[in-house]
């Protein structure tokens, strides 16, 4: 049980961060929510108080002063690349290092920073499974990750050098579920879905109620550092396309990047660093945070893609 805290969640527009924020209301904490977009819809618990701001700008001081958090968990990376390169680099590299020093400035006891293991690459030449101290590759092909992977890596610099705030930083694997609105989630929910020929990586999802509770255990008492997070065990995406109910559309791999593009027709247009993952494995362990927390995803791979499809295609 985590001690009764005021906690501060960036990102509260998000499916996930509302998932945990309502968990920690439960719990009895105060919960303060920062989203530099407009939050829509109801939210399943009373917040102490919302915000619009930017995570780069003045505001977001203010909202830290202001509430004096114990605990910050900061959820809201700007994966849409329907947002500017420039605003996105705003966001998740100005803004995440403006959110970690002001934990620092205000005495925030505890940080949570939530990365992806999409930082890793999927390549050829990747280990089986990737733990937490290799290289991430995925920068040399990819600016549209450049953002994510700076995230990652000045979270991870600050992490050691600022040990008076206890920091875990997670990179899940891909995230799925009824609630998640992801490129990844969106692709699986399609009724045709592209394959690149001669291809069929193993792949790994987690369910948002595995990576919720992964949070949760992260935000109470525990070593600070840095953890994979996954599901259980790890699929084909082949046949995660057929547990999908989805329509496999075999497609050239020297034309696959433009066969996605063009595909308008039968599937949402993959972010470009994501189409390598439809070629090579990126399987990471999750044994560090097990040790660690004690944490075990309870939902398997075949469980969590169903339970994402269905949001889309109820019977």
């Amino acid at each position: 049980m985590i001690e009764k805290r005021r906690v501060l969640i960036t990102g509260i527009g998000g499916a996930l961060a509302r998932m945990v924020g309502a968990r920690l209301a439960k719990q009895g904490h105060q919960i303060i929510g920062v989203d530099y977009r407009s939050v829509q819809g109801a939210i399943d618990f009373v917040p102490e108080k919302l915000y619009r701001a930017n995570y780069n700008k003045t505001k977001i001081e203010d909202i830290f002063r202001r509430h004096r958090p114990h605990l910050a968990l900061h959820l809201g990376r700007v994966g849409n690349l329907k947002e500017r390169m420039g605003k996105r680099f705003d966001l998740n590299v100005i803004g995440s290092q403006k959110v970690m020093d002001l934990c620092a400035k205000y005495g925030v006891e505890r940080l949570v920073v939530l990365s992806t293991f999409h930082i890793y690459g999927a390549h050829p030449h990747n280990h089986i499974p990737i733990s937490e101290g290799e290289p991430l590759r995925a920068g040399s092909a990819f600016p549209q990750i450049a953002d994510a992977i700076q995230l990652d890596s000045q979270a991870v610099a600050w992490l050691y050098q600022h040990p008076e705030v206890q920091t875990v930083v997670l990179r899940p694997c891909h995230v799925v579920g009824p609630a998640i609105q992801n490129a990844i989630s969106r692709f699986l929910r399609q009724r045709m879905i592209p394959v690149i020929m001669g291809f069929d990586p193993m792949m790994q999802f987690v369910h948002q109620d595995d990576l919720a509770d992964a949070i949760m255990r992260a935000a109470g008492d525990g070593p600070s550092g840095i953890f994979n997070v996954t599901g259980r065990g790890s699929i084909p995406f082949r046949e995660a396309v057929r547990i999908a109910g989805a329509r496999a559309i075999p497609v050239p791999s020297v034309v696959a990047a433009m066969s996605l593009a063009t595909a308008r027709i039968f599937a949402p247009v993959l972010p470009p660093y994501l189409i390598n993952f439809l070629k090579y494995p990126c399987v990471i362990s999750a044994a560090a945070l097990r040790r660690a927390y004690e944490w075990e995803p309870r939902v398997g791979q075949a469980e969590a893609i169903r339970s994402s499809v269905a949001a889309a295609h109820p019977c």
